[in-house]
C-alpha cells in the first residue's frame, strides 16, 4: 500500500481513555477556573497580564461544546446506527450525567445565599441572586429563550444548551452518516459560518457573542461542527506524525492569535485541527493519570463558580474588615484558585462518581430483556 499522510484507505485510530483528548479536557477544564477566577484578585488578571484572560471565556466555551460533538460522535455514532442504543436512551444517558451534579450545585448555591443572608453577611452584588432568575437555571432551561439563568451558577448556561444538542444528536447523526468524510468536514464548517451571518444581519452579533438565553442557537453550530470532525475522522486516516506536527502548530497559532486579538475564527480553525489532531494521535500507553484528572472535568466546570462564589463571599469581608495587605490578597486568591480544584475532585470522586455509579446500573437494569449489543462495549471519554 502506498504510504500517504492523509488516506481513506488506511484504518482510523481508534478513540481511547489516557491520550491527548482526556488531556485537553483536563486543560481547558482548568483554564475555564482560572478565567471565572482572574476578576476576583486585587488586580483583575486581564488588567494586570493580558486580556486574553477575560476574552478567553468565550474561547474556552467553543472548545468546549466542540468537543463534546466530537467525543459523543466518535463514542456514540456506531451504536445509535446499529440500534444497539436508542435515541431515547442516548438522550436520557446524557441528562442523567449532567442533571444530578447541576442540581446538587444550585441548591447548594441556594443554601450558601439564605444562611450568610441569615447570619447578616449579604452579597456584594446582590443582582447576581435574583430569585426569579433561579427556576430556569435550575431546569436548564435558560439556553432556550426562557427567562432566567442570570447570575447563580450563570456557567450552567453551556449544559443547557448541550441538552438542546442531545436532542438534536440521534436526528443529525441520521444525515450525516449519508455523506462522504470531505463532504462532512464542508458542512461542519459551512454551517457555522452560515450562522455566523445570520447572527451578524439579524441581531449585529457574532455567533459566539448571542446572549445566554439563546446559548442553544449558540452551540449547535460548534456541537454540529465536532460532529462533522469526528465524521471526518472515523473516516479519514491522518499520519500521527502530520497528526502531532497539526497539533503543536494548531496550538502554536492560536497563542498567537488570541495574543493579539480574539480573532474569532482563526481560533475556532486552531481548535478544531487540535481536537483533530488529538483525535488522530494513537494512545499507545494510556496514562491512568491522564484518565483519572479527566474525568474530574466536568465536576471542575460545574463547581468552580459556587466554590468562586463561596471563597470570595469569606475572603473579601476579611480582607474589609482586617484591612489585609495586597501580598496576602493574592494568597487568598491563589488559595481560592487551589481550593476549587480540591473541592472540584472531593465532589467527583465521593458524589458525582457514587451517583453516576447508581444510574448505570439503574441504566442497565433497564436494558435486561433487550437484545445484547452486536458490537463489544464502546469507551466512553464522557465520564
Amino acid at each position: 500500500m502506498v504510504w500517504s499522510a492523509i488516506s481513506t484507505r488506511n484504518e482510523t485510530s481508534p478513540i481511547a481513555r489516557g491520550g491527548w483528548l482526556d488531556a485537553l479536557r483536563f486543560i481547558v477544564a482548568a483554564m475555564i477556573i482560572l478565567h471565572h477566577f482572574q476578576a476576583a484578585g486585587p488586580v483583575p488578571l486581564a488588567e494586570a497580564w493580558h486580556p486574553v484572560f477575560e476574552r478567553g471565556g468565550f474561547l474556552l466555551t467553543n472548545f468546549f461544546i466542540i468537543d463534546s460533538g466530537y467525543v459523543l460522535m466518535r463514542v456514540y455514532a456506531a451504536s445509535l446506527q446499529r440500534g444497539t442504543m436508542s435515541p431515547g436512551d442516548f438522550v436520557l444517558k446524557r441528562v442523567l450525567r449532567v442533571y444530578p451534579a447541576h442540581l446538587i450545585m444550585g441548591l447548594s448555591l441556594v443554601a450558601l445565599v439564605l444562611v450568610s443572608s441569615a447570619l447578616g453577611v449579604a452579597p456584594r452584588n446582590p443582582e447576581w441572586f435574583a430569585w426569579d432568575q433561579l427556576p430556569a437555571q435550575l431546569a436548564l432551561v435558560q439556553s432556550f429563550g426562557i427567562y432566567g439563568g442570570l447570575g447563580w451558577n450563570a456557567p450552567a448556561w453551556s449544559i443547557s444548551a448541550l441538552i438542546g444538542c442531545y436532542l438534536a444528536f440521534p436526528w443529525i447523526l441520521r444525515g450525516l452518516v449519508r455523506v462522504g468524510p470531505w463532504t462532512v468536514l464542508a458542512l461542519g464548517v459551512g454551517l457555522y459560518l452560515v450562522a455566523n451571518e445570520l447572527t451578524w444581519a439579524l441581531l449585529d452579533l457574532p455567533v459566539y457573542q448571542m446572549p445566554m438565553k439563546y446559548g442553544f442557537i449558540r452551540a449547535l453550530p460548534l456541537f454540529f461542527l465536532g460532529m462533522a470532525l469526528a465524521g471526518f475522522a472515523q473516516k479519514v486516516w491522518i499520519n500521527p506524525k502530520l497528526a502531532g506536527w497539526a497539533f503543536v502548530a494548531a496550538t502554536i497559532g492560536l497563542g498567537v492569535a488570541q495574543w493579539f486579538d480574539k480573532n474569532a475564527l482563526i481560533s475556532l480553525a486552531c481548535i478544531s485541527v487540535i481536537i483533530l489532531a488529538a483525535g488522530a494521535i494513537p494512545v499507545l500507553r494510556p496514562s491512568k493519570l491522564v484518565e483519572k484528572i479527566a474525568l474530574v472535568s466536568f465536576s471542575m466546570f460545574i463547581t468552580n463558580e459556587v466554590v468562586r462564589i463561596a471563597w470570595f463571599g469569606v475572603a473579601n469581608v476579611a480582607i474589609a474588615r482586617l484591612n489585609l495587605s495586597e501580598p496576602v490578597q493574592w494568597a487568598l486568591w491563589g488559595a481560592g484558585v487551589a481550593a476549587a480544584f480540591v473541592f472540584a475532585f472531593a465532589f467527583h470522586f465521593l458524589i458525582d462518581n457514587p451517583i453516576q455509579n447508581r444510574i448505570k446500573a439503574w441504566m442497565k437494569s433497564r436494558r435486561k430483556g433487550r437484545p445484547a449489543p452486536a458490537i463489544g462495549p464502546v469507551v466512553s471519554l464522557e465520564g
